[in-house]
């Protein structure tokens, strides 16, 4: 589980993102509220995303796959849009067979959103970037009642 470096959107400040916390990552200068995007695999996928403290919306991946890589910059841009709401957490489907087995990931993209570890909202298929806003959205306002 290794850290990433994220730029702080308010003041430009880079910060060290644990991929697992007990809080929200806030930037150490401003203490403005940071985008949560880490990786994932079978190892510590249930450290990092299902005992998060926020929702976590999961991209299942592959480098080779063309739709994915057309739908991971929008979901980098949600996640950057929804400091402290969210957590993006991407899974290397060829790196991860066991989480693509247990969560029975037949196509990719496969996008889901977890809530206290259950899965709330689940989407196959590349989108454009305004439906995924509004699936999104709609997944986190479940998530809020």
């Amino acid at each position: 589980m290794e850290p990433t470096l994220t730029a702080c959107p308010s003041c430009g400040k880079t910060n060290r993102i644990p991929a697992q916390s007990a809080g929200q990552p806030r930037c150490g200068n401003c203490k403005a509220g940071l985008p949560w995007i880490v990786s994932a695999g079978d190892a510590d996928f249930a450290a990092v995303a299902e005992r998060s403290p926020v929702p976590v919306l999961v991209d299942f991946w592959a480098e080779w796959c063309g739709p994915c890589r057309m739908v991971s910059p929008v979901l980098d841009q949600l996640a950057r849009e929804r400091p402290g709401r969210i957590k993006l957490v991407k899974v290397d489907v060829d790196s991860s067979p066991g989480l693509s087995r247990r969560f029975d990931v037949q196509a990719i993209p496969t996008l889901m959103v977890l809530v206290d570890g259950k899965v709330a909202a689940r989407q196959a298929g590349a989108a454009p970037a305004g439906a995924l806003r509004a699936w999104l959205d709609q997944a986190l306002s479940g998530a809020a009642r």
